[in-house]
C-alpha cells in the first residue's frame, strides 16, 4: 500500500547540514521510542509523577530527534539520489515518505502524553498504541535504511568511485567507436560504375547470335579440312586417261 505523501513547505535553515550525520542521529530516534515505552509500562505499576515527568522530556526529545532525522536524511539523500539504480531511487523516495510519516507521528505521540496527564483511561490506551505502532514503523524504517546502504550502495564512498570510473569508461568508449567510424568512413572505397552494364535480356539475345557464328567457324573448318583431304587424295590416286595410255604402251 502507497501512503500519500505529504508536502512540506520548504525551510531555509540558519546553518547547513553536513553529509552523513543521519546514521548517527537514526540511532537515537530507534532507542528513545523503546526507553519511553519501558518506562511508561513501568509507570502503569508504580505510578510515580517524576517518572512520568522524565518520560515526556524523553517524548520531547524524540520528537527532535525524529526531524533531525528527517532533515540530515534528507541531505544525504539528495547526495545519493542520482548515484542510485533506478529501483534504489524508488526505495530511497519510499523511504523519505515514511521518515515524513513517522516525524509526525512522533508529534502526535507527544500531544497524547499531554492529554495523558488528564487521567483519562481512553488517552493512556491510545498513546499506548500508537507509541507501539511508532516503535514498529520505526524498526522497519532501520530495515530499510540498511537496505538501501548494503543492497544498493546509498553514500558508500567506493560505489560512487566505481560508478564515475564505469561513467568515464562509457565515455571513452563511446568516443573510440566515434573515431573508428570516422576512420571507416575515410577510408571507404571508391564505387567506379561499370561503364557497360549487361542485363539479362541482352544476354539472351546476343547468345543465339554467338552459337550461330560457332557453328559456321566450325562448319567453315570442316569444309576446309575436306578439300586439303580431296587435294591429297587426287594427288595420289591417277587419272582412268593416264591409266590406259599406260597399258597401250605396254
Amino acid at each position: 500500500m502507497q501512503l500519500p505523501e505529504i508536502p512540506l513547505p520548504k525551510i531555509d535553515l540558519p546553518f547547513d547540514i553536513s553529509l552523513l550525520i543521519h546514521p548517527p542521529v537514526v540511532h537515537f530516534a530507534i532507542v528513545l521510542p523503546v526507553i519511553v515505552l519501558l518506562l511508561e509500562f513501568y509507570n502503569l505499576f508504580v505510578k510515580r509523577r517524576s517518572i512520568g515527568v522524565f518520560s515526556f522530556i524523553l517524548i520531547v526529545l524524540t520528537v527532535i530527534v525524529f526531524i533531525a532525522a528527517y532533515l540530515t536524511g534528507s541531505v544525504d539523500g539528495k547526495e545519493a539520489l542520482d548515484l542510485l539504480s533506478e529501483d534504489g531511487q524508488t526505495e530511497l523516495k519510499g523511504h523519505k515518505l515514511l521518515g515524513t510519516y513517522l516525524m509526525f507521528v512522533s508529534m502526535i505521540i507527544l500531544i497524547l502524553k499531554l492529554l495523558v496527564m488528564t487521567g483519562k483511561t481512553f488517552f493512556k490506551v491510545l498513546f499506548f498504541i500508537v507509541l507501539v505502532a511508532l516503535i514498529i514503523l520505526t524498526f522497519k524504517q532501520g530495515k530499510d535504511g540498511g537496505e538501501l546502504v548494503y543492497e544498493y550502495g546509498a553514500n558508500i564512498e567506493s560505489v560512487k568511485d566505481l560508478k564515475d570510473d564505469m561513467s568515464d569508461i562509457k565515455e571513452e568508449l563511446e568516443e573510440a567507436q566515434e573515431t573508428i567510424s570516422k576512420m571507416k568512413a575515410s577510408r571507404a572505397p571508391t564505387i567506379v560504375k561499370p561503364k557497360r552494364t549487361v542485363t539479362v535480356e541482352k544476354m539472351l539475345e546476343e547468345t543465339p547470335k554467338k552459337i550461330q557464328k560457332q557453328d559456321e567457324k566450325v562448319l567453315k573448318t570442316l569444309q576446309d579440312a575436306a578439300k586439303d583431304v580431296s587435294k591429297k587424295v587426287h594427288t595420289r590416286i591417277p587419272s582412268p586417261t593416264k591409266l590406259e595410255t599406260n597399258n597401250a604402251s605396254e
